[in-house]
């Protein structure tokens, strides 16, 4: 809603890798974790570590605030991504995450079709 529009415009932007934390205002979610992921543009640029950065930072804040972590998958498409290679860094990045952190203690990924869940679970199998 218009609320969290105006949150938005205050926090002051967000380079991309890290992340920033709003408030849910209309959705249902006390917060919300906002990160920019890079664009593709070949892989010789420093993406796949910045993509890993917003995968670090996004449940690093989720954690601060004693929050689960929901983390949408939309870093493919107009990004440049491949939802292969979106896939693999963000369940590396979280799983290491949760590995060294005892909260959350859950974290979903919102897949926005059958055919993006059935990457994730590949993934998550590979």
């Amino acid at each position: 809603g218009t609320a969290l529009l105006e949150a938005c415009s205050k926090i002051g932007g967000c380079p991309t890798g890290e992340a920033r934390v709003t408030a849910g205002f209309d959705l249902d979610a006390p917060l919300v974790i906002h990160t920019v992921g890079p664009v593709w543009h070949g892989g010789q640029s420093g993406e796949a570590e910045l993509l890993a950065s917003c995968y670090r930072n996004s449940p690093e804040l989720a954690c601060e605030r004693d929050s689960q972590s929901g983390l949408p998958i939309d870093q493919y498409g107009a990004y440049g991504y491949t939802i292969d290679q979106a896939a693999s860094i963000a369940l590396r990045e979280v799983g290491l995450f949760l590995t060294r952190n005892r909260f959350p203690h859950e974290v979903f990924f919102a897949c926005f079709s059958k055919e993006d869940l059935q990457v994730y679970e590949d993934a998550m199998e590979a």
